[in-house]
């Protein structure tokens, strides 16, 4: 009989996922049993600071009490209909991430991947009926080194070779440009342009972050081109930044937004395309759905997370304790940090080769108590809950530092 996971050990645990669970992922060895707030606790008890919030899916934190008390009530209520049905929670949801957001409809999904896949779908019809570009020939610029997930259409227009080899033939459509270049997203745009879908700051790349003027650069462009713009905030978006969008830093407004990650609070997959009228408009009854998007217990959970953002509260921590993040990392340049980019609560971290890795980094930052993740060899990515304290964000800091200068 299999014995209960809290009375095996983390080695245990770890060597029992093996023989049992696909190898798509290579998790730092560390076990969390239990987590409140910024902190997570392993099976043998050991604390460690979280420094990642799950990719920004944790920006409010681990269990965070609005957002607890939101899922409980909900669980006693009504969990699941399908879009068979209406339920008493979706109104308030799509009303409230409307206003929010700026823009006038929702279509709610689950994950990240599929609000991106949603987009497109959304972005070809309405390139075929309101822009009356030929059957099949509609054409969506994106930047390189992007990432928007993994499913075979979003692979298709990546330009990772862990995320592509081997899973061809690819979904044509797509027109690949550099990041933060104007002049060849300009050359790339045409009469079958159906839009241009690009993150406002690059986070699996190492939250590369494009000139200023970029992004307005962005909706000016496809403005006089007549295509849509599609930001995809998965990461970004929600309070990361500082701002409770990304594209708030430039004034910008996109024609499509897409959300995920922390819009579940951490506790249920919870995405969404939020768009003009006109746009989802093009999208009829039997045209595009998903069993579990919108369901009762997202809607109650999503809707708590805009009630935490309408205060701006978030947003205004994130900004103030930036400043605490980058020039704590500025003090670091020169200290076994080669380079940092850094916009609210939300950094990438060039590492000295020489030091290590990013993976090595990584496991020295987690033996000291610090959670964080790598990526691009010698990048490390940190992006704490919004509700780190300035006290925890410095001892973290500090850490680091001493990773970086004391001997391997």
């Amino acid at each position: 009989m299999t014995a209960p996971a809290r009375t095996r050990s983390s080695a245990d645990l770890i060597r029992a996922e093996a023989p049992v669970l696909a190898h798509n992922y290579h998790p730092l060895p560390v076990v969390v049993a239990r987590a409140e707030g910024t902190w997570v606790e392993d099976v043998e008890g050991r604390r460690y600071l979280d420094m990642l919030a799950g990719y920004s899916a944790l920006n409010f934190g681990h269990r965070h009490p609005v957002l607890i008390e939101a899922a409980h009530r909900q669980l006693d209520q009504l969990t699941l209909t399908s879009r068979a049905f209406h339920n008493d929670r979706l109104a308030q949801f799509a009303e409230s991430l409307a206003e929010l957001t700026g823009l006038d409809m929702v279509l709610p999904m689950n994950t990240g991947a599929e609000a991106v896949e949603s987009a497109i779908k959304v972005a070809r019809k309405w390139a075929y009926e309101v822009k009356g570009v030929a059957p099949d020939q509609a054409m969506i610029v994106v930047a390189a080194d992007n990432f928007h997930g993994r499913t075979t259409t979003i692979v298709s227009f990546s330009t990772d070779d862990t995320a592509r080899t081997g899973f061809g033939p690819f979904t044509p459509g797509f027109r690949i440009v550099p990041y933060n270049d104007l002049a060849a997203l300009e050359a790339a745009v045409d009469e079958t342009t159906a839009a241009v879908l690009i993150e406002p700051i690059q986070g699996e790349a190492g939250v590369v972050i494009p000139d200023d003027g970029y992004l307005a650069g962005v909706r000016e462009l496809t403005r006089r081109a007549g295509c849509l713009f599609i930001a995809d905030e998965i990461q970004s978006g929600l309070g990361r930044t500082g701002r409770t969008l990304a594209v708030e830093h430039e004034s910008v407004v996109p024609d499509m937004l897409l959300l995920g990650k922390a819009l579940g609070g951490g506790i249920v997959p919870v995405s969404a395309v939020v768009a003009r009228r006109d746009v989802l408009a093009v999208l009829r009854p039997g045209e595009h759905g998903s069993t579990f998007g919108g369901n009762p217990l997202a809607a109650a959970v999503g809707s708590a997370v805009v009630g935490l953002l309408e205060t701006g509260e978030f947003q205004r921590g994130a900004a103030e304790l930036g400043v605490v993040l980058r020039d704590g990392l500025a003090a670091l340049v020169g200290k076994g940090v080669v380079g940092f980019r850094a916009r609210g609560l939300w950094a990438g971290v060039d590492i000295d080769p020489a030091i290590g890795t990013g993976r090595e980094i990584s496991e020295r930052l987690m033996r000291e108590g610090i959670l964080v993740k790598d990526t691009h060899g010698s990048t490390i990515r940190l992006a704490p809950p919004l509700t780190i304290t300035g006290e925890e964000l410095r001892s973290a800091l500090g850490t680091l530092e001493k990773v970086l200068t004391q001997e391997a």
